[in-house]
Protein backbone atom coordinates (compact mmCIF):
# COMPACT_ATOMS: atom_id res chain seq x y z
CA UNK A 1 0.00 0.00 0.00
CA UNK A 2 1.52 3.24 -0.82
CA UNK A 3 2.69 6.09 1.59
CA UNK A 4 -0.98 8.07 2.42
CA UNK A 5 -0.16 11.86 0.81
CA UNK A 6 1.04 14.55 4.14
CA UNK A 7 -1.24 16.91 4.51
CA UNK A 8 -1.82 19.47 7.19
CA UNK A 9 -4.10 22.34 8.35
CA UNK A 10 -3.58 25.10 10.15
CA UNK A 11 -5.72 24.95 13.37
CA UNK A 12 -6.94 28.72 13.92
CA UNK A 13 -7.03 31.91 12.44
CA UNK A 14 -6.03 35.09 13.98
CA UNK A 15 -9.41 36.15 15.30
CA UNK A 16 -9.91 32.41 16.81
CA UNK A 17 -12.23 32.23 19.92
CA UNK A 18 -10.73 32.73 22.79
CA UNK A 19 -12.39 31.96 26.36
CA UNK A 20 -10.56 28.45 26.11
CA UNK A 21 -12.07 27.00 23.17
CA UNK A 22 -9.54 26.23 20.64
CA UNK A 23 -7.63 23.35 22.67
CA UNK A 24 -10.81 21.53 23.16
CA UNK A 25 -12.64 22.38 20.00
CA UNK A 26 -9.24 20.62 18.30
CA UNK A 27 -9.59 17.44 20.56
CA UNK A 28 -13.64 17.13 19.55
CA UNK A 29 -12.01 17.66 15.87
CA UNK A 30 -9.57 15.00 15.31
CA UNK A 31 -11.12 12.27 14.46
CA UNK A 32 -13.22 13.93 11.75
CA UNK A 33 -9.91 15.42 10.06
CA UNK A 34 -8.34 12.35 10.11
CA UNK A 35 -11.05 10.78 7.79
CA UNK A 36 -10.31 14.15 5.70
CA UNK A 37 -6.85 12.83 5.61
CA UNK A 38 -5.45 15.52 7.08
CA UNK A 39 -1.62 14.16 8.89
CA UNK A 40 -0.89 16.74 10.51
CA UNK A 41 -1.96 20.21 12.28
CA UNK A 42 -0.32 23.76 13.31
CA UNK A 43 -1.95 24.95 16.21
CA UNK A 44 -1.43 28.58 17.81
CA UNK A 45 1.44 29.72 20.54
CA UNK A 46 0.73 27.67 23.65
CA UNK A 47 2.76 29.98 25.52
CA UNK A 48 1.37 33.04 27.28
CA UNK A 49 1.48 36.05 25.94
CA UNK A 50 1.59 39.80 26.89
CA UNK A 51 -2.17 40.12 26.56
CA UNK A 52 -2.78 37.25 29.21
CA UNK A 53 -6.56 35.74 28.15
CA UNK A 54 -6.88 38.12 25.17
CA UNK A 55 -3.18 37.32 23.57
CA UNK A 56 -3.61 35.81 19.76
CA UNK A 57 0.04 34.13 21.05
CA UNK A 58 2.77 36.29 19.04
CA UNK A 59 3.49 39.17 22.49
CA UNK A 60 5.44 36.32 23.77
CA UNK A 61 5.86 36.37 27.56
CA UNK A 62 6.91 33.73 28.81
CA UNK A 63 7.73 30.43 26.98
CA UNK A 64 7.91 28.57 29.79
CA UNK A 65 4.37 28.94 30.62
CA UNK A 66 1.44 26.84 28.46
CA UNK A 67 -1.04 27.88 30.68
CA UNK A 68 -0.10 26.70 33.78
CA UNK A 69 1.06 29.79 36.10
CA UNK A 70 -0.92 32.90 37.05
CA UNK A 71 0.70 35.44 34.85
CA UNK A 72 -0.58 38.34 32.73
CA UNK A 73 -4.03 38.16 34.58
CA UNK A 74 -4.63 34.30 34.05
CA UNK A 75 -3.73 30.84 34.22
CA UNK A 76 -5.21 29.22 31.34
CA UNK A 77 -4.05 31.06 27.60
CA UNK A 78 -6.76 32.50 25.00
CA UNK A 79 -7.05 28.75 23.87
CA UNK A 80 -6.94 27.08 26.97
CA UNK A 81 -4.84 25.48 29.71
CA UNK A 82 -1.62 23.24 29.70
CA UNK A 83 -3.39 19.91 30.22
CA UNK A 84 -6.09 20.79 27.83
CA UNK A 85 -3.36 21.96 25.38
CA UNK A 86 -1.55 18.38 26.26
CA UNK A 87 -5.02 15.95 26.55
CA UNK A 88 -5.61 17.95 22.58
CA UNK A 89 -2.27 16.52 21.40
CA UNK A 90 -2.81 13.11 22.72
CA UNK A 91 -5.94 12.80 20.94
CA UNK A 92 -5.10 13.58 17.90
CA UNK A 93 -2.20 11.00 17.66
CA UNK A 94 -5.01 8.12 19.06
CA UNK A 95 -6.36 9.30 15.27
CA UNK A 96 -3.04 9.58 13.57
CA UNK A 97 -2.85 13.50 13.28
CA UNK A 98 1.06 15.01 14.32
CA UNK A 99 0.81 17.97 15.74
CA UNK A 100 3.29 21.22 15.17
CA UNK A 101 3.60 23.99 17.84
CA UNK A 102 3.99 27.58 16.99
CA UNK A 103 7.58 28.62 17.93
CA UNK A 104 7.41 32.33 18.13
CA UNK A 105 11.28 32.95 18.97
CA UNK A 106 12.11 36.93 17.64
CA UNK A 107 11.10 38.63 20.67
CA UNK A 108 9.56 39.24 23.91
CA UNK A 109 6.28 41.57 25.41
CA UNK A 110 5.12 42.43 28.81
CA UNK A 111 8.53 42.73 30.78
CA UNK A 112 7.82 43.07 34.24
CA UNK A 113 10.34 45.99 34.68
CA UNK A 114 11.99 48.37 32.64
CA UNK A 115 16.21 49.38 33.29
CA UNK A 116 18.51 51.80 32.15
CA UNK A 117 19.97 50.67 28.76
CA UNK A 118 22.03 52.85 25.84
CA UNK A 119 20.74 53.33 22.98
CA UNK A 120 21.44 54.41 19.25
CA UNK A 121 17.81 55.24 17.61
CA UNK A 122 17.97 54.22 13.80
CA UNK A 123 15.84 55.06 10.66
CA UNK A 124 12.97 52.86 10.69
CA UNK A 125 12.79 52.89 6.59
CA UNK A 126 16.76 52.04 6.73
CA UNK A 127 17.81 49.93 9.53
CA UNK A 128 21.76 50.60 9.13
CA UNK A 129 21.22 54.07 9.24
CA UNK A 130 21.68 55.79 12.98
CA UNK A 131 19.64 58.63 13.37
CA UNK A 132 21.15 60.06 16.62
CA UNK A 133 24.30 59.32 18.37
CA UNK A 134 24.37 56.97 21.49
CA UNK A 135 22.04 57.82 25.03
CA UNK A 136 19.88 56.83 27.81
CA UNK A 137 16.42 55.36 27.76
CA UNK A 138 14.30 53.51 30.29
CA UNK A 139 13.57 49.76 28.70
CA UNK A 140 11.26 47.32 28.99
CA UNK A 141 13.66 44.58 29.20
CA UNK A 142 13.61 42.67 32.03
CA UNK A 143 11.81 39.90 32.66
CA UNK A 144 12.14 38.04 36.03
CA UNK A 145 8.32 35.76 36.15
CA UNK A 146 7.06 36.41 39.20
CA UNK A 147 4.39 34.02 38.77
CA UNK A 148 6.18 30.83 37.75
CA UNK A 149 9.06 31.30 40.58
CA UNK A 150 11.73 29.62 38.86
CA UNK A 151 9.99 26.65 37.68
CA UNK A 152 11.62 25.00 34.39
CA UNK A 153 14.20 27.84 34.29
CA UNK A 154 15.72 30.28 36.58
CA UNK A 155 16.82 32.14 33.44
CA UNK A 156 16.66 35.92 33.88
CA UNK A 157 15.87 38.12 31.05
CA UNK A 158 17.86 41.07 30.84
CA UNK A 159 18.91 44.16 28.34
CA UNK A 160 21.72 41.95 27.56
CA UNK A 161 19.18 39.28 25.88
CA UNK A 162 17.88 42.03 23.49
CA UNK A 163 19.43 43.94 20.71
CA UNK A 164 16.28 46.44 19.50
CA UNK A 165 13.38 47.86 20.99
CA UNK A 166 10.32 50.40 20.51
CA UNK A 167 9.48 52.34 23.54
CA UNK A 168 11.13 54.73 25.85
CA UNK A 169 9.20 54.04 29.12
CA UNK A 170 10.66 57.64 30.27
CA UNK A 171 8.91 59.66 27.41
CA UNK A 172 6.63 57.77 26.32
CA UNK A 173 8.40 58.28 22.62
CA UNK A 174 7.89 55.47 19.78
CA UNK A 175 10.97 54.60 17.59
CA UNK A 176 13.69 51.96 16.36
CA UNK A 177 16.22 51.71 19.06
CA UNK A 178 19.52 49.93 18.35
CA UNK A 179 20.62 48.29 21.93
CA UNK A 180 24.16 49.02 22.98
CA UNK A 181 25.09 46.36 25.09
CA UNK A 182 28.05 43.65 25.21
CA UNK A 183 27.56 41.29 22.15
CA UNK A 184 27.15 44.72 19.60
CA UNK A 185 25.65 47.90 18.83
CA UNK A 186 24.40 47.10 15.72
CA UNK A 187 21.76 44.23 14.53
CA UNK A 188 22.24 40.71 13.92
CA UNK A 189 23.24 39.40 10.29
CA UNK A 190 19.96 38.45 8.79
CA UNK A 191 19.76 36.81 5.23
CA UNK A 192 17.02 39.50 4.14
CA UNK A 193 18.47 42.86 3.06
CA UNK A 194 14.57 44.85 3.47
CA UNK A 195 14.27 47.49 5.50
CA UNK A 196 18.24 47.34 4.85
CA UNK A 197 18.65 45.18 8.05
CA UNK A 198 14.94 43.65 8.96
CA UNK A 199 16.55 41.96 12.10
CA UNK A 200 14.20 43.93 14.39
CA UNK A 201 10.39 43.59 13.43
CA UNK A 202 8.64 44.42 17.32
CA UNK A 203 9.04 44.12 20.82
CA UNK A 204 11.83 43.88 22.63
CA UNK A 205 14.10 41.88 19.90
CA UNK A 206 16.11 38.78 21.11
CA UNK A 207 19.61 39.11 20.83
CA UNK A 208 21.30 35.35 19.62
CA UNK A 209 24.49 36.79 20.02
CA UNK A 210 24.16 35.81 23.77
CA UNK A 211 25.34 32.60 24.10
CA UNK A 212 23.49 32.20 27.24
CA UNK A 213 20.14 33.36 25.22
CA UNK A 214 20.69 30.85 22.77
CA UNK A 215 21.52 27.81 25.30
CA UNK A 216 18.05 28.73 27.16
CA UNK A 217 15.98 28.81 24.10
CA UNK A 218 17.36 25.37 23.17
CA UNK A 219 16.76 24.02 26.18
CA UNK A 220 13.18 25.23 26.05
CA UNK A 221 12.73 23.36 22.64
CA UNK A 222 13.96 20.03 24.11
CA UNK A 223 11.94 20.30 26.89
CA UNK A 224 8.99 21.33 24.90
CA UNK A 225 9.10 18.29 22.75
CA UNK A 226 9.60 15.88 26.11
CA UNK A 227 6.75 17.81 28.14
CA UNK A 228 3.89 18.01 25.66
CA UNK A 229 4.61 15.65 23.31
CA UNK A 230 4.59 17.48 20.06
CA UNK A 231 5.83 16.42 16.72
CA UNK A 232 7.84 19.23 15.53
CA UNK A 233 7.57 23.16 15.10
CA UNK A 234 6.39 25.65 12.99
CA UNK A 235 9.03 28.62 13.52
CA UNK A 236 7.68 31.88 13.33
CA UNK A 237 9.51 34.99 11.82
CA UNK A 238 12.17 33.42 9.98
CA UNK A 239 13.35 36.80 8.18
CA UNK A 240 13.91 38.40 11.64
CA UNK A 241 16.25 35.59 13.18
CA UNK A 242 19.60 34.50 12.54
CA UNK A 243 19.71 31.69 10.20
CA UNK A 244 22.33 30.09 12.02
CA UNK A 245 20.90 30.40 15.44
CA UNK A 246 17.81 28.40 13.44
CA UNK A 247 20.02 25.66 12.27
CA UNK A 248 21.88 25.29 15.81
CA UNK A 249 18.06 25.44 17.19
CA UNK A 250 16.73 22.46 15.18
CA UNK A 251 19.79 19.96 15.38
CA UNK A 252 19.74 20.61 19.26
CA UNK A 253 16.02 19.47 19.37
CA UNK A 254 16.59 16.99 16.71
CA UNK A 255 19.58 15.74 18.56
CA UNK A 256 17.36 15.19 21.67
CA UNK A 257 14.12 13.64 20.46
CA UNK A 258 13.68 10.21 20.33
CA UNK A 259 11.25 10.72 17.08
CA UNK A 260 11.76 12.25 13.69
CA UNK A 261 10.81 16.09 14.55
CA UNK A 262 9.25 17.86 11.69
CA UNK A 263 10.30 21.71 11.06
CA UNK A 264 8.92 24.32 8.93
CA UNK A 265 9.39 28.15 8.42
CA UNK A 266 7.79 31.41 8.12
CA UNK A 267 9.79 33.66 5.44
CA UNK A 268 7.54 35.37 4.53
CA UNK A 269 8.71 37.00 1.26
CA UNK A 270 6.94 37.67 -1.77
CA UNK A 271 7.58 37.73 -5.95
CA UNK A 272 10.85 35.00 -5.95
CA UNK A 273 11.88 32.62 -3.87
CA UNK A 274 15.58 33.55 -4.00
CA UNK A 275 15.65 34.56 -0.56
CA UNK A 276 13.98 31.54 0.87
CA UNK A 277 16.69 29.58 -1.09
CA UNK A 278 19.42 31.54 0.33
CA UNK A 279 18.10 30.38 3.76
CA UNK A 280 17.85 26.91 2.96
CA UNK A 281 21.43 27.05 1.50
CA UNK A 282 22.65 28.83 4.81
CA UNK A 283 20.72 26.25 7.11
CA UNK A 284 21.71 23.48 5.17
CA UNK A 285 17.93 22.71 4.51
CA UNK A 286 17.13 21.37 8.21
CA UNK A 287 13.11 22.05 8.07
CA UNK A 288 10.60 23.12 5.05
CA UNK A 289 9.34 26.90 4.38
CA UNK A 290 6.04 28.18 3.32
CA UNK A 291 5.83 28.75 -0.24
CA UNK A 292 5.13 32.67 -0.23
CA UNK A 293 5.43 33.46 -3.26
CA UNK A 294 2.89 31.00 -4.69
CA UNK A 295 0.17 31.98 -2.43
CA UNK A 296 1.03 35.50 -3.39
CA UNK A 297 0.14 34.40 -6.57
CA UNK A 298 -2.77 32.69 -5.90
CA UNK A 299 -4.30 36.29 -4.70
CA UNK A 300 -3.14 38.57 -7.66
CA UNK A 301 -4.80 35.66 -10.13
CA UNK A 302 -7.87 35.63 -8.23
CA UNK A 303 -7.76 39.57 -8.14
CA UNK A 304 -6.78 39.82 -11.99
CA UNK A 305 -9.68 36.76 -13.40
CA UNK A 306 -8.83 35.96 -16.75
CA UNK A 307 -6.26 38.94 -17.29
CA UNK A 308 -3.81 36.52 -15.55
CA UNK A 309 -1.79 34.01 -17.30
CA UNK A 310 -2.54 30.64 -15.17
CA UNK A 311 0.81 29.10 -17.30
CA UNK A 312 2.75 30.97 -14.86
CA UNK A 313 0.92 29.85 -11.72
CA UNK A 314 3.68 28.56 -10.15
CA UNK A 315 6.46 31.21 -11.93
CA UNK A 316 8.60 31.71 -8.92
CA UNK A 317 7.76 29.64 -6.40
CA UNK A 318 8.97 27.77 -4.39
CA UNK A 319 7.47 24.57 -4.96
CA UNK A 320 8.28 24.81 -8.96
CA UNK A 321 12.76 25.61 -7.67
CA UNK A 322 12.59 23.55 -4.42
CA UNK A 323 9.35 21.59 -4.03
CA UNK A 324 10.66 19.08 -1.58
CA UNK A 325 11.19 21.59 0.73
CA UNK A 326 8.17 23.67 -0.02
CA UNK A 327 5.27 23.92 2.24
CA UNK A 328 1.59 25.04 0.20
CA UNK A 329 -0.96 27.09 1.45
CA UNK A 330 -3.72 29.24 -0.16
CA UNK A 331 -4.41 31.57 2.79
CA UNK A 332 -2.96 31.79 6.47
CA UNK A 333 -3.77 33.89 9.62
CA UNK A 334 -1.07 36.80 8.26
CA UNK A 335 -2.96 36.90 5.00
CA UNK A 336 -6.26 36.64 5.68
CA UNK A 337 -8.34 40.27 5.23
CA UNK A 338 -7.49 43.00 7.74
CA UNK A 339 -3.86 41.70 8.81
CA UNK A 340 -0.67 42.76 8.34
CA UNK A 341 0.52 41.04 5.31
CA UNK A 342 -3.31 41.10 3.88
CA UNK A 343 -3.19 38.94 0.49
CA UNK A 344 -6.84 37.60 0.41
CA UNK A 345 -8.08 34.60 -2.30
CA UNK A 346 -11.05 35.87 -3.68
CA UNK A 347 -14.11 33.00 -2.99
CA UNK A 348 -14.36 32.02 -6.07
CA UNK A 349 -10.43 30.92 -6.89
CA UNK A 350 -9.86 29.60 -3.38
CA UNK A 351 -11.43 26.04 -4.84
CA UNK A 352 -9.27 26.36 -7.99
CA UNK A 353 -5.87 26.80 -5.66
CA UNK A 354 -6.56 24.37 -3.37
CA UNK A 355 -7.19 21.84 -6.29
CA UNK A 356 -3.29 22.92 -7.24
CA UNK A 357 -2.35 22.06 -4.17
CA UNK A 358 -3.79 19.25 -3.08
CA UNK A 359 -4.06 16.97 -5.97
CA UNK A 360 -0.34 17.56 -7.35
CA UNK A 361 2.85 15.18 -6.92
CA UNK A 362 5.05 18.58 -5.14
CA UNK A 363 4.73 19.92 -2.28
CA UNK A 364 3.12 19.42 1.48
CA UNK A 365 -0.41 21.45 1.08
CA UNK A 366 -1.69 23.03 4.18
CA UNK A 367 -5.24 23.77 4.62
CA UNK A 368 -6.22 26.86 6.50
CA UNK A 369 -8.76 27.02 8.94
CA UNK A 370 -11.58 29.37 7.83
CA UNK A 371 -11.75 27.22 4.61
CA UNK A 372 -12.81 24.00 5.98
CA UNK A 373 -15.07 25.75 9.07
CA UNK A 374 -15.87 29.20 7.64
CA UNK A 375 -15.00 32.64 10.07
CA UNK A 376 -16.88 35.77 10.60
CA UNK A 377 -15.02 38.51 12.62
CA UNK A 378 -14.48 42.73 12.60
CA UNK A 379 -11.74 44.58 13.10
CA UNK A 380 -10.31 47.50 12.09
CA UNK A 381 -8.64 48.23 8.93
CA UNK A 382 -5.55 50.20 7.95
CA UNK A 383 -7.99 53.05 7.49
CA UNK A 384 -9.12 52.82 11.15
CA UNK A 385 -12.88 52.13 9.81
CA UNK A 386 -14.23 49.07 11.86
CA UNK A 387 -15.51 46.30 9.07
CA UNK A 388 -17.01 42.92 9.37
CA UNK A 389 -15.47 40.10 7.97
CA UNK A 390 -17.25 36.90 6.58
CA UNK A 391 -15.01 33.90 5.34
CA UNK A 392 -17.54 31.20 3.68
CA UNK A 393 -15.91 27.58 3.78
CA UNK A 394 -14.48 26.44 0.42
CA UNK A 395 -16.96 23.86 -0.93
CA UNK A 396 -15.55 21.56 -2.84
CA UNK A 397 -12.66 21.17 -0.22
CA UNK A 398 -14.07 18.35 1.65
CA UNK A 399 -14.43 16.45 -1.69
CA UNK A 400 -10.59 18.05 -2.79
CA UNK A 401 -9.12 16.22 0.49
CA UNK A 402 -10.65 12.84 0.75
CA UNK A 403 -9.17 12.94 -3.38
CA UNK A 404 -5.95 13.49 -1.96
CA UNK A 405 -6.00 10.91 0.71
CA UNK A 406 -7.39 8.14 -1.98
CA UNK A 407 -6.90 9.21 -5.20
CA UNK A 408 -4.01 11.76 -5.95
CA UNK A 409 -1.66 8.92 -6.38
CA UNK A 410 1.28 7.89 -9.47
CA UNK A 411 2.61 9.65 -12.27
CA UNK A 412 2.06 13.26 -13.54
CA UNK A 413 0.75 14.53 -16.47
CA UNK A 414 0.97 18.51 -16.84
CA UNK A 415 -1.69 20.70 -19.55
CA UNK A 416 -0.27 23.69 -18.79
CA UNK A 417 -0.66 24.97 -21.93
CA UNK A 418 -3.34 27.88 -22.11
CA UNK A 419 -3.33 31.05 -20.32
CA UNK A 420 -6.91 30.79 -19.56
CA UNK A 421 -7.54 26.72 -19.01
CA UNK A 422 -4.68 23.96 -17.35
CA UNK A 423 -4.81 20.90 -16.08
CA UNK A 424 -3.44 17.52 -15.06
CA UNK A 425 -3.84 13.87 -14.93
CA UNK A 426 -2.63 11.60 -12.34
CA UNK A 427 -2.17 7.71 -13.47
CA UNK A 428 -2.94 6.36 -9.91
CA UNK A 429 -1.01 2.99 -8.63
CA UNK A 430 -1.86 -0.66 -8.82
CA UNK A 431 -2.12 -1.10 -4.74
CA UNK A 432 -4.37 2.34 -4.10
CA UNK A 433 -7.54 1.02 -5.56
CA UNK A 434 -9.22 3.03 -7.86
CA UNK A 435 -6.48 5.95 -7.39
CA UNK A 436 -5.99 8.19 -10.33
CA UNK A 437 -7.58 11.09 -11.86
CA UNK A 438 -8.21 14.28 -13.67
CA UNK A 439 -7.94 17.90 -12.62
CA UNK A 440 -8.96 20.45 -15.11
CA UNK A 441 -9.27 24.43 -14.15
CA UNK A 442 -10.36 28.08 -15.70
CA UNK A 443 -10.46 31.03 -14.80
CA UNK A 444 -12.52 32.31 -17.98
CA UNK A 445 -14.60 30.85 -19.52
CA UNK A 446 -16.10 27.39 -20.03
CA UNK A 447 -12.81 24.94 -21.00
CA UNK A 448 -11.71 21.18 -21.80
CA UNK A 449 -8.93 19.44 -22.71
CA UNK A 450 -8.06 15.86 -24.16
CA UNK A 451 -5.84 14.30 -21.09
CA UNK A 452 -4.16 11.35 -20.67
CA UNK A 453 -4.27 9.43 -17.80
CA UNK A 454 -2.96 5.95 -18.40
CA UNK A 455 -4.13 2.58 -20.88
CA UNK A 456 -4.76 1.23 -17.81
CA UNK A 457 -7.97 3.18 -17.13
CA UNK A 458 -9.41 2.63 -20.74
CA UNK A 459 -13.23 2.15 -20.57
CA UNK A 460 -13.53 3.00 -17.09
CA UNK A 461 -16.72 5.88 -16.70
CA UNK A 462 -15.19 9.17 -15.35
CA UNK A 463 -17.37 11.37 -12.79
CA UNK A 464 -16.95 15.37 -11.52
CA UNK A 465 -16.25 14.58 -7.61
CA UNK A 466 -16.97 18.80 -7.32
CA UNK A 467 -20.41 18.51 -8.67
CA UNK A 468 -19.41 21.17 -10.93
CA UNK A 469 -20.39 18.75 -14.28
CA UNK A 470 -22.90 16.00 -14.70
CA UNK A 471 -21.66 14.49 -18.25
CA UNK A 472 -19.61 11.38 -17.75
CA UNK A 473 -17.17 11.05 -20.09
CA UNK A 474 -15.44 7.19 -20.86
CA UNK A 475 -11.21 6.96 -21.15
CA UNK A 476 -10.75 5.35 -24.35
CA UNK A 477 -8.37 2.62 -25.50
CA UNK A 478 -5.38 5.12 -25.81
CA UNK A 479 -5.75 5.91 -22.07
CA UNK A 480 -7.29 9.71 -22.82
CA UNK A 481 -10.42 11.13 -21.56
CA UNK A 482 -12.36 14.65 -22.59
CA UNK A 483 -12.44 16.47 -20.07
CA UNK A 484 -14.52 19.70 -18.65
CA UNK A 485 -14.56 22.59 -16.16
CA UNK A 486 -17.19 25.12 -16.20
CA UNK A 487 -16.09 29.04 -16.21
CA UNK A 488 -13.91 30.62 -13.14
CA UNK A 489 -14.41 26.95 -11.67
CA UNK A 490 -12.37 23.66 -10.99
CA UNK A 491 -13.77 19.82 -11.65
CA UNK A 492 -11.91 17.10 -10.82
CA UNK A 493 -12.44 13.66 -12.25
CA UNK A 494 -12.35 10.45 -10.77
CA UNK A 495 -13.34 6.79 -11.28
CA UNK A 496 -16.96 6.31 -11.00
CA UNK A 497 -16.02 3.21 -9.13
Amino acid sequence: MAQQNLTFIQFFHWYTQGDGFLWNHFKEQTKYLSELGITGAWLPPATKGSKGKNSEGYDVYDIWDLGEFDQQGTIPTKYGSKQEYINAIEEAHKHGIAVYADAVLNHKAGADATEKCMVRKVNPDNRLEFISEPFEIDAYTVFNYPGRQGKYSQFEWNKECFSGIDWDAATGEQAIYSIINSHGDDWEEVVDDEMGNFDYLMYSDIEFRNPAVKEEIKRWGEWYVRETGIDGFRMDALKHINAHFIKEFVEHVQHFSEKNLFFVGEHWTVGSCSKLLDYLHITEAKFQLFDAPLQNNFSRASKTGSDFDLTAIFEGSLVQSCPCFAVTLVANHDTQPLQALEAPVEPWFEPLAYALILLRYDGIPMVFYPSLYGASYKDHGKDGNEYEIHLPKVNELEALLKARKELAYGEQHDYMDHPNCIGWTREGMEDVANSGLAAILSNGEEGFKMMYIGQQHAGKTFIDITGNRQEEPVINENGEGDFHCNGKSVSVWVSKQ
